[in-house]
């Protein structure tokens, strides 16, 4: 997937989650949680939306690399090469 493909797809899932967040004004390398008052249930919602949206399985053990708009990035890149 591109670049852009996984941001579209990060951007849609944090929108079901919170409604509220505007995309474009996420600080890319901010700790999501903190920014937008994302909850762990809220967190945890995420990641199990992104693990089915792109057939992977996320360890909780890889649940603190995942902090940032930009490390969830990385992370599905890095999993989806």
């Amino acid at each position: 997937m591109t670049q852009v493909e996984l941001e579209k797809a990060l951007a849609d899932a944090l929108g079901r989650i919170a409604p509220d967040i505007d995309v474009a004004d996420i600080d890319r390398d901010g700790d999501l949680r903190e920014e937008f008052d994302i909850d762990s249930m809220d967190f945890l919602n995420l990641v199990t939306a992104l693990s089915k949206q792109f057939s992977l399985s996320v360890p909780e053990k890889d649940y603190q690399s995942l902090g940032s708009f930009s490390a969830i990035i990385t992370y599905l890149a890095e999993k989806t090469a």
